[in-house]
């Protein structure tokens, strides 16, 4: 006797097209109006997320498998995409920018 089958088989799932590949991981991206531009942004669960990044609201490491937001620039293209915290993604309008200096600039 051979063991039961609890799931039924699938009969040609509907599985995305292979250049809307990471659509079909993450989702569809959302937008957003931020400093006088539309961005996209899209958010990233832990367990897609396999590279450590730079994250440009607090200048921290966003190590792999923490979940975090990608934001890019909707008509300027995907190649200037950002990788942000999601409490610095949500906190955007309330902080400045913050400012590169080396360990023995002044900070007036």
């Amino acid at each position: 006797m051979s063991p039961r089958r609890n799931k039924p088989r699938s009969r040609g799932a509907a599985r995305p097209p292979a250049d809307d590949d990471l659509a079909g991981r993450i989702g569809m991206p959302d937008a957003v109006d931020y400093g006088g531009e539309e961005f996209l942004f899209r958010r990233v669960s832990g367990s897609a997320a396999d590279k450590s990044y730079r994250c440009p609201g607090c200048d921290q490491e966003i190590r792999p498998s923490t979940p975090h937001v990608v934001a890019w620039p909707e008509h300027r293209g995907a190649d200037l995409r950002r990788h942000w915290h999601t409490a610095c993604w949500n906190a955007r309008d309330r902080r400045g920018t913050r400012p590169q200096r080396s360990r023995n600039a002044p900070r007036h």
